[in-house]
């Protein structure tokens, strides 16, 4: 049996009042976690224009650098 589905099966032997309180703590970490991600995704995205790695330009100028 999958862990997912033994988790299933732990969720399924709860109340439903508490089914429910399980989902919303689930749905509550996952925004965080997402928003933690997003977070660190933007402090790389900062480091990497301050180094100087990232090029500015427009959309057409893209597509000229890549060759289309």
């Amino acid at each position: 049996m999958s862990r997912l589905q033994r988790a299933l099966d732990a969720v399924e032997s709860l109340p439903p009042e508490e089914q429910m309180m399980l989902f919303e703590i689930a749905r509550r970490r996952l925004i965080e976690q997402r928003r933690a991600d997003l977070a660190e995704e933007i402090a790389t995205a900062r480091r990497a224009y301050r180094q100087g790695q990232v090029k500015r330009g427009t959309a057409a100028d893209l597509m000229a650098e890549l060759g289309e």
